[in-house]
């Protein structure tokens, strides 16, 4: 009963909702309702359309926006690429270029080379400089190279003039023995001679007249004085002659292949004999010889040495002499109250030499002089090869090369 009550009253709504849909599709606003529904579709299509058309320029867009972005990165990748090489250029292979030089020059020794690239930046001052110091470099090693030819030149003259030397010394030593060995017979000659005449004169005390007269004339007394010191002057000067024979021998052995003993001393005293023409009565030598033993060395490189270094010190004191005479006659020159005063140089010219053993297997020999003295500057270099303290090029030897034999 319910059920059919409930269907009885739906019936008359809905037809009641069809008319009023009916009514209001006839009524002018539902029709500008409908109107407007259908515009609103219309534009809601539009919109879609448009929507549509948005999305597809978006994706276009963003299509775009790729290239764009692969385009740059490519284009970046190329710059850098051009960049990298101009740097490559203008600093990698200048700095490679004076690398390999340096390298080079170390390994091949060769300074005949150059950097080939100049330039006013920090990579070209550093190739002018390395090509600067090269250049110094191979200029000090040229003449190293013509002082090392010029020492050996001298050398090989050295040791031709010291075979020559020992040729001269033994043809010059030959005669003077023979001299030497005949000094002492022909003075017991004489002697007899002298004693022969004495008894002569004893025996026969009233000689003749012609006999008296001839002794009278050679003045027989001073003859018979005279002539011992004749014997004996002629046996010093032999003994000297022997003895500046035998150092010019002993002098000349440059070229001995193994050292032998030397005894310091009369190597020391051979060499002032050596040079006793410029040392003379003008220096005064002392000799403060220790007791030393002989020592095993190269006789004729020590002749050498001790010569050398000898001579240096003559020219020192003679220098200084030579100033100290200036110095007193500048001094004599000035008038004082009107009168020249003559001044003389206190200056005494002395070389002293001391031998003295060392810890019982060294000797040791010093060579002192009160001369001029060697410069600070030069004291730096005296013991450098090939370095030469006498002022006049070729004297003597370098105090390196004294120290290299001496060692």
């Amino acid at each position: 009963m319910t059920k059919s009550n409930f269907g009885k009253k739906s019936r008359p709504k809905k037809s009641v909702k069809q008319k009023q849909l009916s009514n209001f599709a006839k009524d002018p606003i539902g029709f500008r309702v409908d109107s407007a529904t259908n515009n609103l579709a219309e534009i809601i299509a539009v919109a879609q359309e448009e929507e549509d058309a948005a999305q597809e320029n978006l994706a276009a867009a963003q299509a775009w926006r790729s290239q764009i972005i692969i385009a740059s990165m490519a284009l970046s990748a190329v710059i850098a690429a051009i960049l990298a090489y101009f740097t490559n250029r203008a600093i990698v292979r200048p700095i490679a270029a004076v690398t390999n030089v340096a390298v080079r020059v170390t390994e091949e020794s060769n300074f005949e080379l150059q950097v080939p690239f100049t330039g006013t930046d920090e990579i070209g001052v550093l190739a002018t400089s390395l090509n600067q110091l090269i250049a110094k470099v191979n200029n000090l090693l040229s003449e190293l190279k013509n002082e090392q030819e010029m020492q050996a030149m001298q050398n090989e003259k050295m040791i031709a003039l010291g075979r020559m030397l020992a040729g001269v010394a033994h043809e010059v030593n030959n005669p003077i023995n023979f001299i030497y060995a005949n000094i002492d017979p022909a003075r017991n000659y004489v002697e007899d001679i002298l004693q022969l005449l004495d008894t002569y004169a004893t025996e026969i005390p009233n000689p003749p007249p012609p006999v008296l007269a001839q002794a009278e004339e050679i003045d027989i007394d001073f003859v018979k004085e005279d002539l011992m010191k004749i014997f004996q002057s002629m046996q010093v000067g032999a003994e000297r002659a022997k003895s500046i024979a035998l150092s010019l021998k002993d002098f000349s052995r440059l070229d001995a292949a193994t050292p032998s003993p030397v005894d310091l001393h009369t190597c020391l005293d051979s060499s002032l004999l050596i040079l006793n023409n410029r040392i003379k009565h003008e220096i005064e030598v002392v000799r403060n010889y220790g007791e030393i033993p002989l020592v095993e060395g190269y006789m004729g490189l020590l002749y050498q040495v001790f010569v050398n270094i000898l001579s240096n010190a003559i020219d020192a004191v003679e220098e200084r002499a030579k100033i100290e005479k200036e110095r007193s006659q500048q001094a004599a020159n000035r008038p004082q109250n009107g009168d020249k005063i003559e001044e003389k140089s206190s200056f005494s010219p002395r070389i002293c030499i001391t031998t003295e053993l060392l810890d019982g297997d060294s000797a040791i020999v010093r060579i002192s002089d009160n001369g001029i003295g060697i410069p600070p500057a030069s004291q730096q270099k005296m013991f450098e090869h090939f370095y030469y303290k006498t002022a006049r090029y070729g004297y003597g030897f370098g105090t390196g090369d004294r120290s290299r034999y001496c060692s």
